[in-house]
């Protein structure tokens, strides 16, 4: 794939995560790379060791010079993240030729064979596993995806030069509308719930979408939807690709004999053209159970052997911040994950409970976005009321300005765990040191992501003196 004329390129969101990929794929192509983030994370200085040349300030002097000489050389690749009143953007926007992030990935995928992984929840890990067992059995595939692999260190990968990719694996992404950029021969959608109201405005909109990215479909290929999603999207999917169900008790390709263990799962897989006994996850959560069952149809579908599935299973290491096991020892368990919806709280949630039934449950939820806490209170104070004790944080606001009458607190009176409380970020690691907690989970999309080591550390160090 080639941009006719294009000799360099500025992202504008370099550090998000969708962003990151895209800048990593063009810097392995050859292009010189640059971009701009609000603040330094620890993805932009790993994109910096890489060779890019990342500025944080929002002024058109720290833009490199090498991208000012000629505007119609450069690529400018942004998101709607940025906000519309930034001083690159505007300038960007009146010298230089803009393209959507989404765009430029439909660009760069469209002579490749596409597997497309949407849903409002699922879809990073989905298509991290995919990528993952193609890969692992010697497929050439490329991967952009929305989140940090651990096996692979990053949220690209590619079979040596991406040319010599067949197939490539994508996390199409609702948000925005941007997976009806894409151009794929086979889409999973791992759920169709309400999310991104502030986008979509209703639920029944933000469903259209989805049937609307199913119509893209090659009619050549394959569908898979998972069973609540199908059913959410009810009897308006139109698509020429042949539909296939998935889900935990799906009368399609399911599990059987799910077995939850500290650190894992076993399971059974049933499909119309295997079953596999006896497989074991190593990322543990019924969520994932399901996630995996549509990543082996699609992998046996590719040729990719029994052995090689059991194999790929056992060695995936999940995505950070995708229930990532910080500590492991009995009465002193910490997982952190990324859920910021109720129903991907309810599924983490009672997956940790299903995996340590008899110890005390800890959640710290940091909300993220004030129309999303808004739009679904009473889920997210349903679904935390699975732990044992609540912390909540203040809202992460993300793209947003405060509304008013929005805030955590609107969350504490609809939670029925035996404690619930709301404290400071600069709180955290006092409230530990006096709870102790036995099974503590930290969840949400915003900047807690920042508290993780600290937390981390905080635990070894505090597992480590009780041994000693």
């Amino acid at each position: 794939m080639t941009f006719k004329g294009i000799h360099k390129v500025f992202f504008l969101g370099i550090g998000g995560i969708g962003m990151s990929a895209l800048a990593r794929w063009f810097r392995h192509e050859g292009y010189p790379v640059a971009g701009y983030d609000k603040t330094p994370s620890p993805l932009t200085k790993e994109l910096e060791k890489e060779g890019m040349l990342i500025t944080f300030e929002d002024k058109v002097d720290s833009i490199p010079l090498d991208f000012t000489t000629d505007p119609d050389e450069v690529l400018v690749v942004w998101t709607p993240a940025i906000p519309k009143d930034s001083v690159l953007l505007n300038f960007f926007q009146a010298h230089y030729q803009l393209k959507k992030r989404s765009e430029v990935l439909g660009m760069i995928t469209k002579d490749f064979y596409t597997i497309a992984v949407a849903g409002t929840h699922g879809k990073t890990s989905t298509s991290s596993l995919i990528a993952h067992l193609l890969k692992s059995a010697g497929k050439p595939v490329a991967a952009f995806l929305g989140g940090i692999t651990q096996n692979y260190h990053s949220n690209l990968i590619l079979p040596g030069k991406s040319k010599e990719a067949t197939l490539v694996v994508v996390e199409a992404d609702e948000f925005d509308r941007s997976f009806l950029r894409l151009h794929p021969n086979e889409a999973v959608v791992t759920s169709a719930d309400p999310d991104h109201l502030d986008i979509y405005g209703d639920e029944a909109t933000i469903l259209d979408g989805f049937r609307d990215f199913i119509r893209l479909v090659d009619k050549k290929g394959k569908l898979y939807l998972q069973t609540h999603a199908w059913y959410r999207l009810g009897e308006q999917v139109s698509s020429g690709a042949g539909i296939r169900e998935y889900g935990l008790r799906s009368s399609g390709i399911h599990a059987e004999n799910i077995i939850a263990k500290p650190g894992s799962f076993q399971f059974d897989y049933i499909g119309t053209k295997a079953q596999i006994k006896g497989l074991e996850l190593h990322i543990p959560g019924f969520h994932n159970v399901e996630n995996a069952l549509v990543a082996i149809a699609i992998s046996i579908d590719h040729g990719v052997t029994e052995d090689q599935i059991r194999e790929g299973i056992r060695s995936f290491r999940g995505v950070k911040r995708r229930f990532e096991i910080h500590s492991s020892d009995p009465g002193r368990i910490y997982i952190d994950d990324y859920a910021h919806h109720p129903e991907e709280i309810k599924a983490c949630l009672s997956s940790v409970r299903a995996m340590y039934p008899t110890q005390r449950m800890t959640v710290i939820f940091q909300p993220h976005l004030f129309s999303r806490t808004r739009d679904f209170a009473e889920g997210f104070s349903e679904s935390l009321s699975l732990a044992d004790e609540v912390v909540l944080l203040d809202i992460y606001p993300a793209r947003e300005l405060p509304i008013p009458g929005v805030s955590s607190a609107m969350l504490l009176d609809g939670i029925k765990a035996g404690k619930k409380i709301l404290i400071q970020k600069n709180q955290v690691m006092d409230y530990l040191e006096e709870s102790q907690p036995e099974v503590l989970v930290t969840m949400g999309a915003g900047d807690i992501d920042r508290l993780v080591p600290g937390i981390a550390q905080w635990m070894n160090t505090r597992t480590k003196h009780s041994q000693s």
